[in-house]
């Protein structure tokens, strides 16, 4: 899998002046899109609720595909350092805690994410499966890997691999699911996850058969192909 090296949403910058006022905007900039959607957002309400310039905006966030860019690099960096407390154990144990983890740090925003549904899902450029935002998927989607290859019971390649990724997709229909749950604090949510840990131990004994082993890289295959901008570097 190849790594890349993305621009900070918040770089160090030459005075902390410079780092305050990138952090003020971009905090500015996801409430007005939670208040209002990312559609009907502009830069320039960006702009006058932070009370600067718009050329001071332009400065630090060009665009609101910048705004976006920020917030992937935001969540997947925090979730990355979640995801380091990772245990040690079974494949199936250690999914389930990854998927917890992405849940708790992406709760403090569910407002904004329910109002970026549309740009994360869809939207060619800034949508989870975007070029520009590879960096932050590779990012997330190296933490499910890892959850399989440094399992106890990690299977062989190219399967372990293979889950890793396909438990990633699972991961995002589960927080598509989250968002979209109206039950009370979102409980439902919470039993989806208990119900897919429940099934897995009998996925794991499933997983010792050749016909669900090629089941498993040829829908890893079909994944690729079909949400990756670039197969071969995932």
């Amino acid at each position: 899998m190849a790594k890349s090296s993305p621009t900070p949403a918040f770089p160090a910058g030459p005075t902390a002046q410079g780092v305050a006022t990138k952090t003020h905007l971009y905090t500015t900039a996801m409430r007005l899109i939670s208040e209002r959607g990312y559609e009907a957002t502009t830069l320039r309400d960006i702009a006058q609720a932070a009370d600067v310039s718009v050329g001071l905006l332009y400065r630090y966030f060009p665009s609101k595909q910048a705004v976006i860019t920020a917030l992937h690099d935001e969540l997947s960096a925090e979730y990355t350092r979640q995801a380091a407390g990772m245990p040690p154990g079974k494949w199936r144990d250690r999914f389930i805690f990854a998927l917890r983890a992405s849940l708790q740090v992406l709760a403090p925003h569910r407002v904004v994410l329910r109002a970026l549904i549309p740009v994360l899902v869809g939207d060619p450029n800034d949508g989870v499966f975007a070029e520009g935002t590879s960096f932050a998927r590779q990012r997330v989607q190296q933490v499910f890997e890892a959850a399989v290859l440094g399992a106890t019971d990690a299977p062989k390649q190219p399967i372990a691999a293979a889950l890793g990724r396909i438990f990633y997709l699972i991961h995002l229909a589960v927080l598509l699911w989250w968002l979209l749950d109206k039950s009370r604090d979102q409980r439902a949510t919470g039993t989806l996850v208990t119900l897919i840990a429940q099934m897995l131990p009998s996925a794991a004994l499933a997983l010792r058969l050749p016909a669900m082993r090629r089941f498993v890289t040829s829908l890893d295959e079909l994944i690729r192909e079909a949400l990756f901008t670039n197969p071969a570097r995932v």
